[in-house]
């Protein structure tokens, strides 16, 4: 998912809109050599190519000679990628590629425009980079495709946690209080009152488990009937600016990427699992937010409220 890019020396030619519907045909599902859509317990542990590592992040392990450039100094600090992917063709690449870039929903907290995506050529390119030289050429565009879709599923899920969030707990626990469904039916009321997030910087981390998805493979292994489910094929951190009282604050959110059974049509079939990263006030938030749901319904404040609904009709 982590195809951002910061730099604008590209021009958008011919953009399309910045929602990507899921690909249709089947058979566009991307190649085994993606290192981001594969569906097995591999895909946790990606193998690393000789010359990169196969994940757009690595965490900082810069040698303490600071006369010595860092190995990743190349990498653009804003999302951990190449920052001078050119959009020529690749060296025996068969088949040309499309170089528009489209831009994305997601604010720059520099406040300089959107984000935008790679071009399929600059996707391939950096898959040739990273040490992916089985990649299917023919698979790319759809490649982009998905990781654009999944990047703004991810975008809207946060968008959500701050509208009810960002502008302070109380705020948001009038919103949580009514469970998911009444949280929603408000949405309209409050989503002119916090200011849009911006997305600062984002790494992805594909090799490091998240404490919930470990915790998930353990009760799946104790409970399979219930809990079980591949591991998540990507994690990715996002550092959202949010706005409150007129200062700045980051927030940093962790993303889940599983892969689901794919439709009978073939469609490939994804869930996300966003939420901030422990923090005091954000475990306050999560909890409001999961166990406002549970209580909403267990104590049924959902059913009182449609008997009340239908006696002020009748």
């Amino acid at each position: 998912m982590g195809w951002f890019w910061a730099d604008s020396n590209v021009s958008i030619v011919n953009a399309r809109g910045a929602a990507q519907p899921m690909p249709k045909d089947g058979n566009l599902s991307p190649p085994p050599g993606c290192p981001m859509h594969q569906s097995t317990l591999a895909v946790a542990k990606p193998p690393t190519p000789p010359a990169e590592s196969a994940c757009p992040y690595t965490p900082v392990d810069l040698s303490k000679d600071s006369s010595t450039p860092p190995k990743y100094s190349k990498y653009n600090p804003l999302n951990y990628m190449f920052s001078d992917l050119s959009q020529d063709r690749a060296e025996n690449q068969t088949i040309a590629l499309p170089t528009e870039r489209e831009p994305s929903t997601i604010p720059k907290g520099n406040g300089e425009g959107n984000w935008e995506y790679p071009s399929p050529q600059q996707m391939y390119n950096a898959l040739l980079r990273k040490g992916y030289t089985d990649t299917d050429v023919t698979a790319v565009e759809s490649m982009v495709s998905v990781h654009n879709f999944l990047n703004e599923g991810a975008w809207a899920e946060i968008v959500e946690w701050e509208r009810r969030f960002g502008q302070g707990l109380k705020k948001g626990w009038e919103m949580c209080r009514r469970g998911e469904e009444g949280a929603l039916a408000d949405k309209w009321k409050r989503e002119e009152e916090v200011p849009q997030p911006k997305l600062l910087r984002f790494m992805g981390r594909p090799k490091e488990m998240t404490p919930k998805a470990a915790m998930i493979q353990v009760m799946g292994w104790i409970y399979p009937s219930a809990f079980g489910t591949e591991p998540p094929f990507d994690r990715h951190d996002w550092f959202v600016q949010r706005d409150y009282n007129g200062q700045k604050k980051e927030v940093r959110y962790v993303i889940d990427y599983y892969s689901g059974d794919p439709e009978p049509t073939g469609e490939p079939v994804f869930y996300l699992d966003v939420r901030p990263a422990v923090t005091p006030t954000a475990a306050v938030e999560r909890m409001m937010r999961w166990g406002g749901d549970v209580w909403y319904r267990a104590s049924g404040a959902k059913l009182r409220e449609n008997e009340a609904d239908r006696g002020r009709l009748n």
